[in-house]
């Protein structure tokens, strides 16, 4: 077994020319050692050396696995309606046809939680399937099930192939599968995982490679999507901004510019979580009118607009709940952070050279290893602040001044 992984190349459970059944045992005896507290005789793969530890904390119970919950059909038809992936779901069952064409497989295809969306193949391995609880619907989790394909992919944010007793639960032991993530190109966000399941039998080093392609071609279908959304937003857009006087500029829904009149080019602007028509201030636009186009928004920037000036940030963490303030110009407005972001903007603010995600993990957490958990907890923070809040280290923008609620003030 590999004693480290490389994070750039998807690594397969079993290499091409070792024998699945040789190391199914080694796997087994690992997984005893490891659950009864002996010495191993092998040291498993460090994705699932991570996986086992999350689990754990997680509470799952080896033997059984979490308690059964399952969506009902009109909340499953909600999920996949608000999921993202059904424009790309033919392009996933097309792209792992052949692995499943010949009844050992099962397609699946979960939303960010782990939640079963969709899944297609054989009645026989369905059957399979619905023992394990392998059913649209269920929660498949790595705090719920343990360590699998969908759950790990999601907590890796990488495509995976766990095999065997690999999986924590001993139920699972008879199954391989292979799952990778899908983001969202327009916002980078975690849309889901696609994955291929079924008998431990069926593994081979090449679906790794298959499924991890497929899930890259079905982001490049929502990237061509957006482009011509942008595209037929742009033709309705630039004959207004071309009769439009002073600063001006057409974006879509998720901020990407289409057109600009009398400002800068650029490709993005942070919008509001809930932008609605009228005067609203926008980071490094200033003061902003704002109105409805068909699929984005038409941004014409104040006459009295101060895009230069400092924005300040004041933060009331002590109050009940937590308070912060943004102020710029003639704009300001609120939020109440939940207790753990109110935890890391204070981190953040608080830091003179920024925050790493192991950082945060630490002061968080008590361990540096928690980094998934914390870049998914900053990437919620920062579709609420926008751009205030930088990356690589998390920090607050040069522009920002932070001020506490002890009056305390530090330059972000």
């Amino acid at each position: 077994m590999t004693t480290s992984d490389a994070r750039s190349i998807p690594e397969p459970a079993v290499s091409a020319g070792d024998d699945p059944r040789h190391f199914a045992q080694v796997l087994s005896a690992v997984y005893d050692a490891a659950m009864s507290g002996s010495r191993l005789p092998a040291r498993p793969r460090s994705l699932i050396t991570q996986s086992w530890d999350r689990v754990r904390t997680a509470g799952v119970n080896p033997d059984s696995g979490g308690a059964a919950d399952t969506l009902g059909v009109a909340e499953l038809e909600a999920q996949r309606r608000e999921s993202g992936l059904a424009a790309v779901l033919g392009e996933l069952t097309r792209g792992l046809d052949a692995v499943i064409a010949d009844g050992d497989n099962i397609l699946v295809v979960a939303d960010p939680r782990g939640r079963v969306l969709w899944r297609s193949g054989s009645p026989r391995v369905l059957t399979r399937a619905d023992r394990l609880g392998f059913v649209e619907g269920a929660d498949w989790a790595e705090s719920s099930v343990g360590t699998n394909a969908i759950g790990t992919a999601l907590m890796s944010r990488r495509p995976v192939q766990v095999f065997s007793a690999e999986h924590f639960v001993r139920t699972h032991h008879s199954w391989t599968c292979t799952g990778a993530p899908i983001t969202d190109p327009r916002t980078g966000v975690l849309l889901g995982v696609v994955d291929v399941s079924g008998p431990a039998a069926t593994v081979h080093p090449t679906t790794l490679a298959l499924v991890a392609s497929v899930a890259r071609l079905a982001e490049c279908t929502l990237r061509d999507q957006h482009r011509r959304s942008l595209d037929a937003l742009r033709s309705v857009a630039a004959p207004i901004l071309a009769r439009s006087a002073g600063r001006a500029l057409a974006v879509d829904e998720h901020g990407w510019v289409v057109a600009v009149d009398g400002l800068a080019p650029r490709e993005r602007v942070t919008l509001p979580s809930a932008l609605r028509a009228g005067r609203t201030w926008l980071h490094d636009l200033g003061d902003c009118d704002i109105e409805p186009l068909p699929g984005g928004w038409l941004v014409q920037v104040a006459p009295t607009s101060a895009p230069g000036s400092r924005t300040i940030v004041e933060l009331d963490l002590a109050a009940t709940p937590p308070t912060v303030r943004v102020g710029a110009g003639d704009g300001s407005w609120s939020w109440n952070p939940t207790p753990r972001h109110a935890q890391i903007l204070a981190l953040v603010a608080r830091s003179q050279s920024g925050c790493s995600a192991a950082d945060l993990s630490r002061h968080l957490f008590g361990t540096d290893d928690r980094t998934v958990t914390v870049r998914a907890e900053v990437s919620r923070l920062r579709k609420r602040l926008g751009g205030m809040l930088v990356a690589n280290p998390y920090r607050f923008a040069d522009s920002i001044e932070v001020v506490f609620d002890d009056s305390h003030r530090t330059a972000g």
